[in-house]
């Protein structure tokens, strides 16, 4: 499978509703990070759907690459540079 995007290199804080479906982008080419627009269509990746168990803030990941996706791990992010934002990781 071909490497996502890194569509940033730090995490975003948003707020989610309790139960609420999300579409966590998983090819870092959407323009509404973090979340899916459809710009994976006619690639190999797909969205990730998930809810969560409260309304409260979260951090969600952008560089594509965090162990606990669509949530920011706390470090994933740091290994890519600001160069890096914009392109598949390598």
């Amino acid at each position: 499978m071909p490497s996502p995007t890194v569509a940033a290199n730090k995490p975003v804080k948003v707020q989610l509703e309790k139960e609420r479906k999300y579409y966590f982008c998983m090819c870092g080419k959407s323009s509404n990070q973090p979340f899916c627009d459809g710009s994976h269509k006619g690639s190999e990746f797909t969205p990730m759907a998930f809810t969560c168990d409260e309304t409260r803030d979260y951090f969600l990941c952008r560089c594509k690459h965090s162990a606990t996706k669509p949530y920011c791990d706390g470090s994933s992010h740091k290994q890519f540079a600001d160069d890096q934002v914009g392109k598949p990781a390598s």
